[in-house]
């Protein structure tokens, strides 16, 4: 079974920038769908972002423009640029697997430990 960790985490203020990472201890990007997800305290888990194995993008609507996913099947890393943080965004974030549902994405498979993102000033 693939193992993926999170990290990029951190602080930042309204407004700022951070790149969160996916690692993945095998293939995986290449051949499944992987998302983003996200979850804040007394939320459920939300889908945030998905790339499909052959490189397509979706996004939700609250992260549209501000947000941009990205991977490296060579190196079996996926990414996360956000831009234009705000504190709703504020959530512990994960990657996995990615499961299309009718009208949004849903993770498949155990959850790692996420990374914290924290937006405020």
């Amino acid at each position: 079974q693939v193992q993926l960790v999170e990290s990029g985490g951190g602080l930042v203020q309204p407004g700022g920038s951070l790149r969160l990472s996916c690692a993945a201890s095998g293939t995986i990007f290449s051949i499944r769908n992987m998302g983003w997800f996200r979850q804040a305290p007394g939320k459920q888990r939300e889908y945030v972002a998905v790339i499909t194995s052959g490189g397509g993008t979706n996004y939700a609507d609250s992260v549209k423009g501000r947000f941009t996913i990205s991977k490296d099947n060579a190196k079996n890393t996926m990414s996360l640029q956000m831009n234009s943080l705000k504190p709703e965004d504020t959530a512990v974030y994960y990657c996995n697997v990615a499961i299309r549902d009718i009208n949004s994405w849903y993770g498949f498979g155990s959850w790692g430990q996420g990374t914290q993102v924290t937006v405020s000033s």
